[in-house]
């Protein structure tokens, strides 16, 4: 072996070293930058509230000035820490629920100082500012956002009311015609114990005298042993012909493959990536279902959203019901000619103008709409509720979904 050959080696040698070393700083870059930017969000949801309500105008006397500033201090602070908390290894349900309410209050708080510094600047360009208007506004501010989280905290809370929605389906046979499909999601069973409310839904989905009962995925945040006792009135549901499910991206964060055998022990049909038939009349109805779009990247052996496995042997003749959880994967739907697709994920936004968020992520919000020649898809807004406990101009809804053999 020559020098340049003593040399080429010592080179990569000294690439093979740096190289992972380069990955390692400009992973840790991004880690700093992508926290920058969260820390730059939390401070700006909290900022503005305060000075809306605190500062700009309003010259409140100091103690009223000062008491609203430690308290918009103590949440900045110490939100991180119970979020960290409460959704991170620990999983300390309590402290997810104070993070999860804080989240959603300053969520509002923020909107509306918005919305109340456009009036407030609107006042002042008609030469109505001062001291009076600036606390007219920030009252104002204060007293929507306390009603709407009052209003919005109920919504959450109770037993949704039933959506009846009738969906057209060329292909389906006159012997289905009618199937009664009722479609629950996103029921986010967590760190509130809502199992008295799974109960009352279940009472209201066995009122509804279903031929099929659907659970469009992200069924709880938590494991099935945390969750059990809340997921346990699932084992009551009443369908003539099947009850199914798929994983929504929220199972991927604690034991999926777990969630999807808890639900075959409640008697649930899991279609993982897999597809079942139903028929009545002598006509037939394949029920197909797909992981969803984020299990592949979560590294669990088996799990990815897989549509030509979910449909392997299934007659192409038939009409096709497919659950994805997330609307976006009705593109893939689409190209195969499925028929219909159920989905969840968006919660209708939530809490308002969420929404608008989620429309940049999503092709629909919610309710039924078309994609391509054949392809109809219904969104759910949601059965339960994600994190801050409320939901405003965003009602959760369980779906009745009538289908007609229609042409």
């Amino acid at each position: 072996m020559g020098p340049g050959s003593v040399r080429a080696g010592e080179s990569e040698a000294a690439a093979a070293v740096a190289a992972p070393a380069a990955e390692e700083a400009r992973g840790s870059l991004r880690r700093r930058l992508g926290g920058g930017v969260v820390l730059l969000v939390l401070t700006l949801l909290f900022a503005l509230p305060w000075s809306t309500l605190f500062v700009l105008g309003v010259d409140w006397p100091f103690p009223v000035f000062l008491a609203g500033t430690l308290l918009f201090a103590a949440g900045l602070v110490s939100f991180p820490f119970l979020m960290a908390a409460g959704h991170g290894r620990r999983r300390n349900d309590r402290a997810s629920r104070i993070a999860d309410s804080m989240l959603g209050i300053v969520w509002v708080l923020f909107t509306w100082s918005v919305l109340g510094g456009l009036a407030h600047l609107v006042l002042v360009a008609l030469g109505e500012g001062g001291v009076g208007q600036a606390r007219g506004v920030a009252v104002a501010v204060a007293a929507v956002s306390a009603a709407l989280l009052a209003w919005g905290h109920y919504e959450a809370m109770r037993v949704p009311r039933v959506k009846r929605v009738e969906v057209g389906v060329p292909r389906l046979g006159a012997g289905l015609d009618g199937t009664r499909v009722v479609v629950l999601a996103d029921t986010h069973y967590g760190p509130i114990d809502r199992a008295r409310w799974s109960a009352g839904v279940t009472e209201a989905v066995n009122a509804l005298d279903a031929d099929i009962v659907i659970h469009a995925g992200d069924i709880a945040d938590g494991t099935p042993a945390q969750r059990r006792e809340q997921s346990e009135p699932l084992g009551s549901v009443r369908a003539r012909l099947a009850k199914v499910y798929v994983t929504g991206n929220h199972e991927y964060f604690s034991e999926a493959q777990g969630w999807l055998d808890r639900m075959t022990e409640l008697g649930w049909e899991s279609l993982h990536n897999r597809h079942l038939v139903v028929e009545r009349g002598g006509d037939r109805l394949v029920l197909a279902g797909v992981d969803d779009v984020t299990a592949e990247s979560s590294g669990l052996a088996g799990h990815r959203a897989n549509l030509l496995g979910a449909l392997a042997g299934a007659d192409g003749d038939q009409p096709v019901l497919l659950v994805a959880h997330q609307p976006k994967y009705v593109a893939q739907a689409a190209a195969a000619g499925i028929d219909l697709q159920v989905s969840g994920h968006t919660h209708g936004g939530q809490i308002w103008p969420f929404n608008f968020l989620v429309r940049v992520d999503q092709p629909v919000v919610s309710g039924l709409s078309r994609h391509g020649e054949r392809t109809q898809l219904y969104t759910s807004r949601g059965t339960g509720f994600w994190g801050p406990p409320f939901r405003v101009f965003a009602p959760s809804e369980i779906t009745l979904l009538t289908l007609r053999a229609a042409g």
